[in-house]
């Protein structure tokens, strides 16, 4: 099966391309039932792309990639994905979250391929009482919400949509590379304690999507590692992970951040993977478990920092 990726080189873009070609991804993602990891079971034809090679913005420039290429499957991960600079730039983030995603469906369409958009949790507004169902209805507070679901506004009825949130991995910035370098300065560590959601880990989500894209599964899902929770525990698991002392990390509420954030975030981005569960697919492992294997990953001789 011929794919192609966008947005191969960040840190979803990365574990996929290592899922796709049959390599296991990192975090050691299986195809075991027992264990409930995704993952696939053969190679694939895999062409990954990014910039400077591919500026998804061009339409043109994205029509022949797909016409000589001719993939079966296009994975579009690629994304403008700095929430608070989306705020101050919204022509770059509909043109890159919204217009470019038009494009590919367009080219999609052409060669007859499978398109699956990798989308956010932010396309809600957070004031859910209880975790996001794929069925509830999107109401972004930010520009970069806006501008993911503009994206997924574009793709067909036989398309697939992957909603994720709180993305960490190995390869690119994430939170548990920022509390680790955090945790090597002294003093505190503040993190807000009243924004919760569902930690994912792209060795784990590569999987996921793999089977999604593969088995060309359309219409929406949400796919998270399981369970809640907030910043600032999350930071505290992050530093007891490593071995570090968690006590270190201290809540403060959104509203104390300073300087504050330009974009709203939503209060609970939570998502309930229901369309998996409901359709028979594993769900993805605790985010719990699939942290400690980031961190051994990343960090595998912490050092004690004092307060």
């Amino acid at each position: 099966m011929r794919i192609l990726v966008t947005g191969a080189r960040g840190q979803l873009g990365t574990d996929l391309l290592a899922a796709l070609s049959g390599e296991v991804p990192a975090g050691g993602l299986t195809d075991d039932p027992r264990t409930g990891r995704l993952g696939t079971r053969e190679a694939c034809d895999v062409t990954g792309t990014d910039l400077p090679e591919l500026d998804i913005t061009d339409r043109s420039a994205v029509l022949r990639t797909l016409t000589d290429l001719r993939p079966e499957v296009v994975i579009h991960g690629a994304a403008f994905t700095a929430v608070d600079a989306c705020e101050s730039d919204p022509d770059t983030a509909f043109a890159v979250n919204a217009l470019a995603t038009r494009h590919l469906a367009e080219g999609a369409r052409a060669v007859g391929a499978h398109l699956l958009y990798v989308s956010t949790d932010y396309v809600f507004d957070g004031t859910s009482p209880r975790p996001y169902l794929e069925w509830d209805r999107p109401c972004p507070l930010s520009v970069y919400g806006r501008s993911k679901y503009g994206g997924e506004l574009e793709l067909g009825p036989g398309d697939t949509i992957v909603r994720t949130s709180w993305v960490c991995g190995a390869h690119g910035a994430n939170m548990v590379k920022t509390v680790l370098r955090l945790a090597r300065q002294p003093g505190p560590l503040r993190f807000v304690d009243d924004q919760r959601g569902s930690p994912t880990f792209t060795a784990d989500l590569a999987g996921a999507i793999a089977v999604l894209a593969t088995e060309r599964r359309p219409g929406t899902f949400h796919v998270t590692n399981q369970g809640v929770t907030s910043w600032y525990e999350f930071a505290r698991a992050v530093l007891e992970a490593a071995g570090l002392d968690p006590a270190r990390v201290e809540p403060i509420a959104t509203s104390d951040l300073d300087p504050p954030r330009p974009a709203p975030r939503p209060a609970n981005s939570a998502l309930e993977n229901a369309a998996l569960r409901l359709g028979g697919l594993p769900l993805l492992p605790d985010w719990r478990d699939a942290l400690a294997r980031l961190v051994t990953a990343l960090d595998p001789t912490p050092t004690e920092v004092s307060p």
